[in-house]
């Protein structure tokens, strides 16, 4: 919708704009209408979009297979396609293939979606450092850093002392835990909330487990914009005071 990119260059908001293409496999971009749907995508976006303030990045395939020979042909090909079509925004992608990255030299900024405290127990700051030694192997010494992704879920309502997972309070620790560590490290140059509010998925059966009721809640307000208590962490987090306590007093 033109009228959210308004809004953001009024408001001063930073977008980060990709094209359509997500979580695909290498046998999924070997379909036959991958490529020219991809190219169609890239050029709507950048032609339509250029003269927006606020897009202050271009990205593509959003942990796509990039971990592969063949899947770096995909990306070598579009990246160069944006960069003929826009010679002023950086270009960067997402990825969640850590060390076995293969793509960062093309990209202007490594990215990575990581998911400390919600899908593994990794330390956030131990693993963000981790992050940025893998990027520097993979040929993306020398370049800014994003954390693109993280974060976890919690049920609006769903509160307990005990903290357990898909709590209001797990994801409230979980993102106050990844930002201390991420605006602790010099080296980070950005970072995104996955994700602003909780949204719809497929029901098929390969996610029945992980997303109940079909759908993503990972966002720290619920589909009806109610605040969770990681809202409260991000506000006051970014209004300066990181002194944040959570409990389950309503």
């Amino acid at each position: 919708d033109e009228r959210f990119l308004d809004l953001c260059d009024e408001l001063g908001f930073l977008v980060w704009e990709e094209n359509h293409a997500r979580g695909l496999s290498l046998e999924q971009m070997r379909n036959p209408n991958f490529v020219w749907q991809c190219e169609q995508v890239n050029r709507e976006m950048v032609e339509q979009h250029y003269n927006h303030p606020s897009i202050i990045l271009w990205a593509i395939l959003n942990e796509c297979a990039s971990d592969t020979e063949e899947g770096r042909e995909h990306y070598s090909r579009q990246l160069g396609q944006l960069r003929a079509l826009d010679t002023g925004r950086p270009l960067t992608f997402a990825s969640h293939h850590r060390e076995r990255e293969l793509c960062f030299d093309l990209a202007d900024i490594v990215s990575f979606n990581l998911y400390p405290g919600w899908y593994t127990d990794e330390d956030p700051k131990a693993l963000c450092e981790q992050a940025r030694a893998w990027a520097d192997r993979a040929g993306g010494a020398g370049k800014p850093m994003i954390m693109s992704e993280f974060g976890g879920d919690g049920y609006y309502g769903l509160r307990d002392k005990a903290r357990m997972r898909g709590t209001e309070e797990r994801q409230a620790d979980i993102i106050e835990a990844n930002l201390a560590a991420y605006t602790s490290s010099p080296f980070l140059s950005g970072m995104y909330i996955w994700q602003f509010c909780d949204c719809r998925v497929t029901d098929a059966t390969g996610w029945l487990l992980s997303r109940a009721g079909a759908q993503n809640s990972k966002g720290i307000v619920d589909r009806y914009r109610r605040p969770k208590l990681a809202y409260d962490v991000v506000k006051r987090y970014f209004m300066g005071s990181q002194n944040v306590i959570i409990s389950n007093e309503s």
